[in-house]
C-alpha cells in the first residue's frame, strides 16, 4: 500500500467512488499517465466478468519514463502499460520482463492507441491547421519533455516524420524540431497529462497530444469555464500512437494478471477503449466506433516506417543487422547521443 499511495492512486480516485481494491486475487498496475480514463471504465467492467469478479485493483499513474524506471527499480508491479517499447525494454533488460513478451498478446502487445493531434483555444483563434503553422512567429507550443515522457516522443515523431519524409531528408526533420524548442516551446511538463493541466490552465496556444486527451477535453466543453473550451485538429499527416502492456514476471498474481491482460483485447474491452476516446485494435470494433474519431488522415506514419528508415546502415555496429522499429529511432533520435536529445540538451540551439 505504500507504493499505491506515494504514486497517489489507490481503491478508488473518486470521493464515494467505487471500492476496487477488494478481491481474493490482486492486480497492481503501474501506467503512464494519459490511459487512466481508459482504465477507469475498464477495471470496473473486467471485475463484473466470471475471471474478473474475485481480483481488486491498486493502481500508480505518471510519466511514463519515470514509470519504468520506478518498475525497474524494483518497485512491485504485477502488470505494467507504458507509452513507447522502450519504456517495457528496460524491463527486459532489468529482468522484469520476458524476452517475447511481444508475442504474448495480440497486437504486439498492445490493446490500444491514438494518434497525434493539435489542441487548440475554442475557435481556433490562431487558425491552427498543419505543423508547419506551429513555427510562425509567436505561437506558443505545450509538449511535455522526453527525458521523462513518453507522449513526448510520439509528439516531436509526428512532425519529424511529416517533414522529413519518414525519415528520408533527416535534416528537414531536425531543423524543425530545433525550431520549434528553441523559439515555440516554452513550457516542458513531465508527463502528458501534466502537460493537459498545463494548456487547461491557460498556458499554451497549442498543446500537441494524443488524440484520447483532445477528445477528453473536448467532452468537458459544455460544463468548463470559457477559457478552458478547447478545438483539436487532426493534421491530415500523422503518426499512430501504439502503447504496449506486459506482465511482470516477479509477479506473485500471474493467474489474475494474465486474466486482466487478456480481457483488454475482448470486444467488449475493446469498445470500452473506443468510448473512452482509444482507438481501438480489434478491426471490427474499429469499423462500428470509426465514427468517434473525427477527421480525414491522408499519411499515418509508425514506428516500423520510420524505424526501417532511420536503421539504414547500423548493421555494422549491430551484429550484422540494421536496427528497426523503437530500436532505430530511439537509438538514432532520443538515446544518450539521439539527435533530438541533442537539441533539447542545447535548447534548441545550433
Amino acid at each position: 500500500m505504500l507504493v499505491v499511495s506515494a504514486c497517489g492512486a489507490g481503491s478508488t480516485d473518486e470521493p464515494g467512488g467505487a471500492d476496487i481494491s477488494s478481491g481474493k486475487r490482486h492486480v497492481t498496475l503501474i501506467a503512464y499517465a494519459t490511459p487512466k480514463p481508459g482504465f477507469d471504465a475498464i477495471i470496473p467492467a473486467f471485475r463484473k466478468t466470471e475471471q474478473g469478479r474475485d481480483v481488486g485493483f491498486y493502481q500508480s499513474y505518471g510519466a511514463s519514463g519515470d514509470q519504468s524506471r520506478k518498475v525497474a527499480r524494483r518497485v512491485p508491479a504485477d502488470v505494467v502499460n507504458f507509452s513507447v517499447e522502450p519504456d517495457v525494454t528496460r524491463l527486459v533488460k532489468a529482468g522484469l520482463v520476458d524476452e517475447n513478451w511481444k508475442k504474448a498478446y495480440p497486437n504486439n502487445s498492445t490493446p490500444f492507441g491514438s494518434v497525434v493531434v493539435l489542441v487548440v483555444r475554442k475557435g481556433n483563434p490562431k487558425n491552427i491547421h498543419t505543423w508547419n503553422d506551429l513555427l510562425r512567429p509567436g505561437i506558443s507550443v505545450i509538449t511535455p519533455n522526453p527525458s521523462s515522457s513518453g507522449s513526448a516522443k510520439w509528439n516531436l515523431l509526428a512532425p519529424y516524420a511529416a517533414v522529413s519524409d519518414g525519415g528520408k531528408n533527416r535534416a528537414a526533420g531536425l531543423d524543425y524540431v530545433r525550431e520549434l524548442v528553441r523559439d515555440h516551446v516554452r513550457v516542458q511538463p513531465s508527463s502528458g497529462r501534466a502537460a493537459t493541466t498545463a494548456f487547461e490552465q491557460g498556458q499554451g496556444d497549442v498543446l500537441i497530444s494524443y488524440e484520447n486527451e483532445a477528445i477528453m477535453l473536448a467532452r468537458k466543453n459544455a460544463s468548463a469555464p470559457a477559457s478552458q473550451r478547447i478545438d483539436y485538429v487532426v493534421p491530415s499527416t500523422t503518426f499512430k500512437i501504439e502503447n504496449p502492456v506486459a506482465i511482470v514476471n516477479t509477479t506473485e498474481n500471474r493467474s489474475a494478471a494474465e486474466d486482466f491482460v487478456s480481457y483488454l483485447f475482448t470486444p467488449q474491452a475493446q469498445r470500452i477503449w473506443a468510448q473512452q476516446g482509444f482507438r481501438p485494435v480489434d478491426k471490427t470494433v474499429a469499423a462500428q466506433t470509426a465514427d468517434l474519431f473525427p477527421g480525414t488522415i491522408d499519411k499515418l506514419w509508425t514506428i516500423k516506417d520510420l524505424g526501417s528508415e532511420l536503421g539504414k546502415g547500423t548493421a555494422a555496429k549491430n551484429k550484422g543487422k540494421d536496427l528497426t522499429g523503437w530500436k532505430a529511432v530511439d537509438s538514432a533520435l532520443f538515446g544518450t547521443s539521439g539527435e533530438i536529445t541533442k537539441i533539447y540538451d542545447a535548447g534548441g540551439k545550433q
